[in-house]
């Protein structure tokens, strides 16, 4: 579903860097704000709107807060390797709380988004509820594991053979619209969170994971990390998880519980 009424907003990230904020759903006392975070190569609308995963969400009565990360979609794309300090994502979407005023909200993410999410509460980012998705325990504890394989598709473009996985990968880099330098950049700003940290987050949370993505090591293992964590297997794979409308079902029935 592609026809809800989306609100742009734009705040200031690290260093004034202009960020894109879609906002979708009324801002009543029914409502409740849930602040959700795409994954690498693509953006907010693809992620959570393009799939019916956002329609379902404020159905249930969320008003969803959906950043572009710098480097995606309609915010800023520099070129300048300056504009992508390490943890620069997470302070952007720290500074997103913080200018939307947002004070009791939930929180989450799909693979990159997943890792911010983690990096946000490792930084002190107070959410009631977490959602994890598309990711394991490894994308968190040892995050430039699959560094190698983005930076040879980002470098050698249109050299791939039809139907391998870089191929796929850069099919979907097309559908973004994705900015090849500017997501190389993004690379340089991920930082590792060290299990016994993961491990003292006390937020309920849910794991959810495609049974067949093992992209980001084991969403079994993350969700037995955490004391207060509950995990649901949906169908597909990490590319294709995100498009099965038992994500947002599954986002639905935890948060809803």
């Amino acid at each position: 579903m592609t026809d809800l009424p989306i609100e742009r907003h734009d705040i200031k990230g690290r260093d004034g860097l202009p960020i894109a904020v879609h906002v979708v759903g009324a801002n009543t006392a029914e409502t409740r704000d849930l602040v959700l975070i795409h994954g690498y190569f693509s953006n907010a609308f693809t992620n959570w709107i393009r799939y019916g995963h956002a329609a379902k969400l404020v159905e249930a009565g969320f008003r969803l807060i959906l950043p572009d990360l710098r480097g995606h979609g309609e915010s800023a794309k520099p070129h300048d390797a300056a504009a992508y300090p390490a943890d620069a994502l997470t302070d952007d979407n720290l500074a997103l709380v913080e200018q939307m005023g947002l004070t009791d909200y939930d929180l989450g993410g799909y693979s990159l988004g997943a890792r911010t999410t983690v990096r946000m509460l490792a930084r002190g980012a107070t959410p009631r509820r977490v959602i994890l998705s598309g990711m394991g325990l490894r994308g968190l504890t040892q995050t430039l594991d699959n560094g190698g394989y983005y930076t040879n598709v980002l470098t050698n473009l249109g050299t791939f053979q039809r139907g391998t996985s870089e191929w796929m990968t850069e099919a979907f880099l097309k559908t973004t619209k994705g900015d090849p330098v500017a997501l190389l950049h993004i690379l340089k700003t991920f930082v590792d969170t060290d299990a016994s940290t993961i491990a003292g987050f006390r937020q309920p949370t849910a794991v959810i994971c495609g049974a067949d993505d093992d992209s980001n090591g084991s969403a079994h293992e993350l969700a037995d990390l955490m004391p207060d964590s509950r995990y649901f297997e949906i169908p597909g794979n990490h590319m294709n998880a995100v498009t099965r409308k038992e994500l947002g079902q599954a986002m639905v029935d935890f948060l809803t519980a």
